[in-house]
């Protein structure tokens, strides 16, 4: 294996404000547009959270992922936390970064005492279908998802 790909040159730590432009345009990978101003508030805001986590994913230095979760509760069912968003820069998508990103949240959900782990992935996206089954994941239930926009 090329050392520079080498899954142990992975670092994972905290998302800060200062990974805001980067992360931007790995959301824009993603086809979700936002603006590195817009995403530093949304970072500050997880951060003051203690429900809600986002990690940055570095390998040789450079930033190549990002992952987002938060717990999520309903009456109906027990404690969750979800994956809001997970992506690794197309270049270099297959060296187990995703993976490692994975890896954290769920070593946060446990430090939570939280065994259930969800992500939702759309229905076009097959490759991270394929990424999620690969780590454990299986799939339990396909839905529909509204939406209404309230001033």
């Amino acid at each position: 294996m090329n050392a520079a790909l080498d899954p142990a040159n992975i670092l994972v730590r905290p998302l800060s404000v200062n990974d805001a432009a980067e992360a931007a345009e790995l959301s824009g990978q993603l086809g979700y547009s936002v603006s590195a101003t817009e995403l530093q508030l949304r970072i500050e805001a997880i951060a003051r959270s203690a429900d809600r986590v986002a990690y940055a994913a570095l390998m040789n230095a450079h930033f190549v992922g990002w992952i987002d979760a938060s717990v999520e509760r309903h009456l109906q069912s027990p404690d969750s936390v979800v994956i809001g968003g997970l992506v690794v820069r197309d270049t270099v998508r297959g060296c187990g970064i995703g993976k490692r990103l994975c890896s954290e949240i769920e070593d946060w959900a446990r430090s939570r005492r939280i065994s259930v782990l969800r992500v939702r992935s759309q229905a076009i996206r097959e490759d991270a279908h394929r990424f999620y089954l690969r780590d454990g994941y299986r799939k339990i239930k396909i839905s529909v998802v509204f939406e209404k926009i309230v001033d």
